[in-house]
């Protein structure tokens, strides 16, 4: 068992483990976490099965990963473009925005990682649907937040439940993923971001809403 500690310390090793997961990640997206096994990633990668266990150890390990990895990609693609807006409805927006887009610029081919995990796992405990659950939820709680905040600086109304609300918008890209993926329905995207707008006009006190934010493509 020394030689993952001895490879870990490398450039290589790391840059070897990053391609692993990003194949990865495409795959478990369209086929599933199931899909997976060092057997198949070594046939995608031409490497050997020792060379691709030598990184995680074990399936579950590597799935685990894999969910890391896609983490790290839904951070990047979604949540971080919209932290440079205003807390509250603003980040909110673009917190939706910049997900819808995740799924329509297809960053996995599956469509949303997390919805697509979330549907593999859901009945099934253990240490994969517990990190998958955690995630979610995150997220979840993230869009709640910002509703609650537009809430207390008065840009939506008082009688607004962040919970409900939260549940309602997320349901909007989730069905636009579903309808894509299935049906490979692009109005899909048109139809959600309607729904977003109406929705939060809705909450609004006032109507002026950005416009622009959710103009059809």
């Amino acid at each position: 068992m020394s030689t993952p500690r001895v490879l870990y310390r490398t450039g290589q090793a790391s840059r070897t483990r990053e391609e692993i997961l990003r194949i990865a990640t495409d795959i478990a997206s369209a086929e599933g976490l199931e899909g997976l096994s060092i057997g198949r990633l070594a046939t995608e990668l031409q490497m050997s099965k020792t060379g691709i266990f030598a990184h995680f150890g074990s399936n579950e390990q590597l799935e685990l990963a894999t969910i890391d990895a896609a983490k790290a990609i839904f951070i990047e693609n979604v949540l971080q473009p919209a932290l440079i807006h205003a807390r509250g409805l603003p980040r909110l927006q673009a917190m939706l925005e910049s997900w819808i887009s995740y799924v329509e610029n297809i960053v996995f081919r599956g469509g949303c990682f997390f919805a697509a995990a979330s549907a593999e796992f859901d009945s099934r405990p253990g240490p994969v649907r517990n990190q998958i659950a955690r995630l979610t939820k995150d997220w979840m709680h993230a869009l709640q937040s910002e509703i609650a905040f537009a809430r207390t600086a008065r840009q939506v109304k008082g009688s607004v439940i962040p919970a409900q609300l939260a549940f309602e918008l997320h349901a909007y890209v989730q069905e636009a993923n579903w309808a894509f993926k299935l049906f490979n329905d692009k109005s899909a995207f048109s139809h959600a971001r309607r729904a977003i707008t109406h929705q939060l006009a809705l909450a609004c006190r006032v109507r002026s809403l950005r416009k622009s934010q959710y103009k059809e493509k």
